[in-house]
């Protein structure tokens, strides 16, 4: 429990020296990067009428340009009480939470702090993590937090609504590629993690990051990020803020939807920043192939003026070159380039 930050952080107006990222790495004055305005707001309502064609024509162009976008009027409706849960579980006193801690890294459910591994890493990352696995749920809800009272009925019923979301989502993914609906059901969907991320307010923000610049490695990412500002992404080599907005959920196209869809769609590097004076709390959903499920370009993706792009493999293959690849986007790239026989 003693490497939380929220266990051992008090106010000081410095950090241990672990915190302090090496030049390059570090935000610096990039930590204050403008919020990129031309990252679309989606509204999903409009696409229950008339309206349909021309959001996933949005959809598909942003996930071509950005790798990210907005969505309001989603339909999750447990959203602030979830999150309020999620606040109220890292306010509790450790003693409260201990139980949830663990080092392993092979614990399904568990509380711990940095990256992913904080025994072998060569510096740490100003954020606590509540992992939740999410399927199937009955089977992890009676491991999940049973403090404070209703979080697992909240959070587990949170979860379930963004998970439905997710698919919506992907449905028209599959629509705008000229998929079946029904492409990404299944076990190209199979798996859902929770993540509640816990940025505790940091003294040397220019300093630190609360995650480091990566690619999830997933299908797709469906992030609340609260009401601090702390998000951000790469696009042709500037750093751009995703503003927060009340009641919108940030999508991310992930690694397995730009091998899918040959490359047409793309996963964009990102990061988290710290606050000075606030902390800042989010909940991400991560939607997976099951690690069995064979990944690779659709065959209705892939012709003779564009020919396949990516190796065919497992996720379980890819998740595992990947963490060897310590999450380097560019050497993730080479090594799932196809290459003809």
């Amino acid at each position: 429990m003693e490497t939380l930050v929220s266990s051992w952080y008090m106010g000081e107006p410095t950090m241990p020296e672990k915190y302090a990222l090496p030049p390059g790495v570090r935000p610096g004055d990039q930590r204050d990067a403008p919020v990129s305005k031309a990252l679309p707001i989606i509204d999903l309502s409009k696409a229950d009428g008339t309206g349909r064609e021309d959001v996933i024509h949005q959809i598909i162009q942003a996930s071509q340009e950005f790798g990210f976008f907005q969505v309001i009027n989603h339909g999750v409706s447990t959203l602030h009480d979830a999150m309020g849960m999620c606040k109220k579980f890292f306010e509790m006193p450790i003693e409260d939470r201990k139980s949830l801690y663990s080092t392993d890294i092979n614990q399904a459910v568990r509380l711990f702090t940095s990256g992913y591994n904080y025994e072998t890493e060569d510096y740490h990352y100003w954020r606590d993590i509540l992992r939740l696995p999410a399927t199937p749920l009955e089977e992890y809800l009676p491991l999940w937090p049973h403090k404070p009272a209703q979080f697992r009925d909240i959070v587990g019923e949170f979860s379930q609504e963004t998970k439905k979301l997710g698919s919506r989502l992907l449905e028209l993914i599959s629509e705008g590629l000229g998929l079946k609906p029904d492409y990404f059901e299944g076990k190209r969907s199979e798996w859902q993690m929770v993540n509640v991320n816990r940025y505790p307010p940091c003294p040397e923000p220019k300093l630190a990051l609360g995650v480091h610049k990566h690619s999830d490695p997933n299908l797709l990412t469906i992030l609340y990020q609260g009401d601090v500002y702390g998000l951000q992404f790469f696009k042709d080599g500037e750093c751009y803020g995703i503003e927060p907005i009340l009641d919108a959920f940030v999508i991310n196209i992930a690694w397995q939807l730009q091998i899918i869809s040959n490359g047409k769609l793309i996963t964009s590097e990102h990061r988290a920043v710290t606050n000075p004076t606030k902390p800042r709390t989010t909940f991400g959903l991560f939607i997976a192939p099951s690690k069995d499920c064979v990944i690779g370009p659709a065959e209705e993706l892939v012709t003779a003026t564009s020919p396949p792009r990516y190796k065919t493999d497992t996720y379980g293959s890819f998740i595992d070159t990947f963490v060897a690849l310590h999450c380097a986007t560019e050497k993730v790239e080479e090594a799932f380039k196809y290459v003809s026989q």
